[in-house]
């Protein structure tokens, strides 16, 4: 028979205008973060009286029931995955992923991921959602993530992110050439049909992607990508959308995969490159203590340029 859990916190001042799932990860620690999310998934967790959201935001006073059955959660292990850190203080960790990599464990995909990583670089890291990861990058795009140290941190990025006061900045290849740089700004929700997939709906949440190009290059592009919100394969789904697949996107990248005039010796070349040549290219953000205007870049990796070059050459 499960063992019953039966849980109150009465919010204090000190723990006014922070997260849920953070208080009731540090008022009891014996429970894991994966606990928590399936109790407020479940509606096991309520915040006076009513169901929880992970980020809602706590006032004074208010009261955080519990009332759940104890199950056996997998816990995220760390593991010896090599780390690319490009900067480190106290306070935010700063890593440049390679393609190939999930970020977050998920289900059947528990071990081999950048959490599990990240959490046997620094153990502390935990005790934060996610292990203090602030945003995402899918498993086969390249580039900068920010990691949050501590809870003030990691609150005070989220706050920033939502503000659309981080500016990410990403490089992408294309199939086409655009004729000039612009705002894509169309909402992003599930496929209609395919509910494995994201599109532009009507029905989607908002979601806005500004575009340069970089360089033409005989039927392709390399662009700049910004963002100003970050939707689920945003720049994926929204350059499709435009009708400038990203090479190798074999989810978004749908008929559109070579443009007019290519070799065949570049067809065999984009064919074998086996992920979408999207890379995370550059991170600035304010430092959450020191207030500095802080800013962090990433080379294009060596299969992007390698695929860069081939297409150059092709003209």
């Amino acid at each position: 028979m499960s063992k019953k859990i039966n849980k109150k916190i009465k919010v204090l001042s000190s723990q006014s205008g922070l997260r849920v799932d953070m208080v009731v990860a540090k008022t009891f620690p014996e429970y894991s973060r994966s606990h928590i999310q399936k109790w407020i998934k479940e509606g096991d967790l309520t915040v006076d009286g009513n169901l929880a959201k992970p980020k809602k935001i706590l006032k004074k006073g208010e009261l955080i029931e519990i009332n759940a059955e104890e199950s056996a959660i997998l816990k995220d292990e760390p593991e010896d995955i090599k780390i690319n850190v490009i900067s480190e203080d106290k306070d935010i960790i700063v890593v440049d992923k390679p393609s190939n990599l999930v970020v977050h464990p998920g289900a059947g995909n528990r071990k081999g991921t950048l959490l599990n990583g990240l959490i046997n670089h620094n153990a502390s890291l935990a005790n934060l959602p996610r292990a203090g990861l602030v945003h995402r990058l899918d498993k086969d795009t390249s580039g900068l993530l920010m990691v949050a140290k501590n809870e003030k941190t990691y609150l005070n990025l989220i706050k920033q992110l939502k503000d659309r006061s981080v500016v990410r900045l990403y490089k992408a290849l294309v199939v086409g050439e655009p004729l000039s740089g612009g705002t894509i700004n169309r909402p992003i929700g599930r496929h209609p049909r395919n509910r494995t997939k994201q599109a532009v709906v009507k029905s989607g949440k908002e979601a806005i992607t500004n575009y340069s190009v970089k360089k033409r290059l005989n039927g392709y592009s390399l662009l700049e990508i910004s963002l100003e919100t970050g939707r689920t394969h945003q720049i994926r789904v929204h350059l499709s959308y435009l009708g400038f697949p990203i090479i190798g996107d074999s989810i978004y990248g749908g008929r559109k995969k070579y443009s007019k005039g290519t070799s065949e010796g570049l067809k065999e070349k984009i064919s074998n490159f086996k992920r979408q040549a999207l890379h995370a290219s550059s991170l600035r953000f304010i430092h959450p203590t020191n207030e500095e205007d802080s800013t962090f870049e990433s080379q294009l990796p060596k299969d992007m340029t390698k695929l860069l070059n081939s297409i150059q050459e092709n003209g």
